[in-house]
């Protein structure tokens, strides 16, 4: 793993998301002590989602810290194989704009089904009932690869982090799939983050993607600043 994932953090939540307990200030701070060069200020979003103009002005409003980039995102599930994103349709509509989110994270939070978004519990009924890994993973890659191509400035989200919640592992991800991923990457501009918080994605696919000429960067997932820029898993 190349040392430079961990000059950056490219996920980072605040108290903007229900489930993280730092604000952006002390997430900032806390990447100032951790020497990093660049931190992404990330929240959860669904599509009824209205908070995010005022999140964008928080970010905004901090200080300029010497040597540390501020980038902004919003994180969203993959709704369905369609590439539909739960995310406010402005929202996707502004990213890279002059007061938009620099990027959307797509999150694999559920499997994208065909009829919308699958639980881990229901993907491994349907599993048990017959429906094969390969199936799986197809749903999830050709979701993924819509999803890129409709948002047009992304971040893969803890890739393949749904897998081991349905009885699978990166192992039932298939070279073609991966390439697949690649080429949609490269040619939307996506990069994919190297996740510390769920460990994925692992060796064989980040080195896959990167031949590719995939862009990796790092991310903790923190949820509380105590976390921003602490990496055990990432460069191991």
């Amino acid at each position: 793993m190349p040392a430079d994932l961990r000059r950056g953090d490219h996920h980072v939540h605040s108290t903007f998301s229900d489930d993280a307990v730092s604000t952006p200030a002390e997430n900032l701070d806390a990447a100032r002590h951790a020497g990093l060069e660049v931190v992404r200020m990330v929240d959860h979003v669904r599509v009824s989602t209205t908070y995010v103009p005022d999140f964008l002005a928080a970010v905004a409003a901090l200080p300029a810290v010497e040597g540390l980039r501020v980038l902004t995102g919003v994180e969203a599930k993959i709704l369905d194989v369609t590439g539909r994103i739960d995310a406010p349709p402005e929202v996707l509509a502004a990213l890279g704009r002059p007061g938009g989110a620099d990027r959307v994270l797509l999150a694999d939070h559920q499997l994208p089904g065909p009829d919308g978004p699958w639980s881990p519990r229901v993907v491994r009924e349907r599993r048990e009932a017959g429906l094969a890994a390969a199936d799986v993973v197809e749903l999830l890659v050709v979701a993924t690869v819509a999803a890129m191509r409709a948002a047009g400035r992304a971040q893969l989200a803890h890739p393949f982090s749904i897998l081991p919640k349905v009885g699978l592992s990166e192992e039932d991800v298939s070279d073609e799939h991966l390439d697949a991923l690649a080429a949609a990457a490269v040619a939307t501009g996506t990069t994919v983050e190297v996740n510390e918080k769920w460990r994925c994605p692992g060796p064989r696919v980040r080195e896959r993607l990167a031949a590719a000429g995939v862009v990796l960067v790092g991310s903790t997932d923190a949820h509380e600043a105590g976390d921003v820029g602490v990496y055990r898993w990432v460069g191991a």
